[in-house]
This record gives structure tokens, C-alpha cells and sequence, in this order.
């Protein structure tokens, strides 16, 4: 029998990207180690990075892209719908959002 050959990866990531990837990661019951060594094997696999490094086009057009028309219609959307009071309490959507990052 041989003995496994083995090798250490070290990688400097954002603390909040560990983090949540880590919590992922635990609910699934999977190491860290066997994910990275999954996503090496992919790596392999595909010949490459075994996802899309694009940048995925945004549900909201940009300013610069929008046309005075689909500009104002969008700021008649939003004004309706705080007028509705169909809207979210900012400091709530904040606390949820930093709530999100810590764990």
C-alpha cells in the first residue's frame, strides 16, 4: 500500500467570504479541505475554472444606459411604491444584511 501523498494550499480570502462559505460548507457537512479539493479536481476536470468568470448583466439598467423614458418610468415605480408604503424600514434591511455577513 502506498501512502497518500498530500500538500498544504494556502490562499489570503476575505474574512466575510470564509465566513460565509464556511457556514455553507458546515451545514452541508463538508470539510473545507474536501471542497477545495473538489474544486481543484474540477479545475482539472474541465481544463479550467468549472464555472462562468463573466459578470452577469444586472436586473437594473445602469444611468448611463437608460433612455429619459425608462428613467423616469422607473422613478414613477418607486415613488408608487412608497406612496403605497410598499417598501422596507432601511435600518431593518441593514440589520439583516449585517446579520447575513456575520454569520
Amino acid at each position: 500500500m502506498s501512502a497518500v501523498k498530500t500538500a498544504n494550499v494556502n490562499a489570503r480570502i476575505d474574512r466575510n467570504i470564509k465566513t460565509q462559505a464556511e457556514a455553507i460548507l458546515s451545514r452541508i457537512g463538508l470539510p473545507r479541505s474536501v471542497a477545495i479539493d473538489a474544486f481543484y479536481r474540477q479545475i482539472i476536470i474541465h481544463g479550467g475554472i468549472p464555472f462562468s468568470l463573466t459578470i452577469p448583466e444586472s436586473k437594473l439598467p445602469a444611468y448611463n444606459d437608460m433612455s429619459v423614458a425608462e428613467f423616469n418610468q422607473m422613478m414613477a415605480t418607486g415613488l408608487a411604491q412608497a406612496k403605497a408604503d410598499d417598501s422596507f424600514d432601511m435600518d431593518e434591511v441593514f440589520e439583516e444584511l449585517e446579520a447575513g455577513l456575520e454569520g
